[in-house]
């Protein structure tokens, strides 16, 4: 567990956003294999675009509506401070399915073929993503009570608050469970299916494992993809 890399002078290399960058360059590297010999290939490098951007809107407000409503209320001004941190997994993937769709609209190619074609990479990105957590110290599990568990470093927020004790892998468990998911969906798009099947089939079970892992979550806080938020400590 490394929250900083390294130091580029006085700039700091964060393990989470360099891992969250080649997390999207995995994902878009399988997408485009997946892609391949389809009309969709040549879409993909404009609407990774989109879906950055629709990701980062739809994150932010989700954390700023559902996540910590009362705070920014009364700060109203720091709701566009996404560097400060703050942006919902959740949010995230409501905002860039959203600029998706609205993508394909436009286009007039369809969202449901797109999107099985997707699918698999966007789950293989988030399984990446996760090895981010983990270096950061964040999205940690609650303490199993016994001598099982990942002990956090201090400078991570789960050392902060749980200290030295064992804590559940939350979030090693759940990105092994989203390269299951994506074995799953390789398997599935060798047969033939109506078309949304395989999408619809990852939003199923990668909600199904994080539905029964948040039970073993040590913060409720939601899930952020950023290495700084508001309070200065990393979570996610």
């Amino acid at each position: 567990m490394r929250v900083i890399l390294f130091t580029i002078g006085d700039y700091p290399l964060r393990a989470y956003g360099t891992i969250i960058a080649i997390a999207i360059l995995l994902s878009l590297g399988v997408a485009l294999f997946l892609a391949k010999g389809t009309e969709y290939r040549k879409h993909l490098w404009d609407i990774v675009f989109y879906v950055i951007i629709g990701a980062i809107i739809g994150a932010r407000l989700w954390e700023v509506v559902f996540f910590e409503g009362a705070y920014y209320s009364q700060n109203l001004l720091e709701s566009f401070a996404i560097w400060k941190g703050g942006l919902s997994i959740q949010g995230g993937l409501i905002g860039g399915f959203t600029a998706s769709l609205i993508y394909c609209w436009r286009k007039k190619i369809n969202f449901w073929e797109f999107a099985d074609i997707l699918a698999p990479a966007i789950i293989f990105g988030q399984g990446v993503g996760r090895i981010a957590c983990l270096l950061n110290g964040d999205a940690f599990g609650s303490p199993t009570g016994s001598n099982f568990g990942l002990i956090y470093p201090p400078g991570t927020v789960a050392y902060e608050t749980y200290g030295s004790q064992a804590l559940w892998p939350a979030e090693v468990w759940e990105g092994q469970w989203d390269f299951v998911v994506f074995g799953i969906l390789l398997i599935f798009k060798n047969r033939s299916w109506p078309r949304g099947f395989i999408f619809l089939s990852y939003n199923i079970l990668y909600s199904l494992g994080r539905f029964l892992l948040e039970m073993l979550r040590g913060i409720h806080q939601g899930i952020y993809l950023t290495s700084q938020p508001r309070n200065g400590r990393a979570q996610a």
